[in-house]
């Protein structure tokens, strides 16, 4: 399409491609549809009878689906709310256990520190490099000059962003020679 007016936002369908925001791809793709149906309404009265009619009747079950979608897309919210809360304990002890701030002993968490810890490694080094490397989809954008500064990384938090939607990526790094920041945020709008 050459017109300006007939073409898609392409930063808002990009956006809108990411799964959490599902919602404003269908709003984006409704909304295009329905100016094309406004620029194109001669096409619909050319139709027959019977068919506009099948065509109203189309719409309506649409229109149907598109409420059941909304009221899908509300019900996920509040059940990745709640499992958010669920999942918030076995993050912190993870945290603990990466970082060597408690110590695992036979597949129990011990509450302290090793007694020797001059001798023995804290935590799991390199824990979140290890993790992205082993994961098919970042692993391919990890780079030899990323693996340095991401054997420093501590912990990745992760929260939705409600206005506008999306959700942020918090990396915490340990003091390191790549930057001075301990915290890198990532907003995935």
């Amino acid at each position: 399409m050459s017109n300006d007016k007939d073409t898609f936002n392409v930063a808002d369908l990009t956006s809108a491609l990411n799964e959490d925001n599902r919602a404003d791809l269908v709003n984006a793709l409704k909304s295009k549809i329905q100016s094309l149906a406004g620029q194109h309404s001669d096409i619909l009265e050319s139709l027959s009878p019977n068919v506009r009619k099948r065509v109203e009747v189309l719409r309506e079950i649409q229109g149907q689906h598109d409420e059941l979608e909304a009221k899908f897309f509300e019900e996920r919210a509040a059940l990745e709310a709640k499992y958010q809360k669920l999942y918030q304990p076995l993050y912190t002890k993870r945290y603990e256990i990466v970082n060597g701030t408690t110590e695992v002993e036979e597949g129990a968490v011990k509450e302290t520190a090793p007694d020797n810890e001059e001798d023995q490694e804290k935590g799991v080094p390199a824990f979140w490099l290890t993790a992205m490397k082993n994961n098919e989809v970042l692993a391919e954008e990890i780079s030899e000059r990323d693996e340095g500064a991401l054997k420093y990384l501590k912990d990745i938090k992760w929260s939705r962003i409600e206005n506008p939607k999306g959700f942020k990526l918090d990396f915490f790094f340990d003091t390191n020679p790549y930057f001075t920041n301990s915290v890198l945020t990532k907003h995935i709008i």
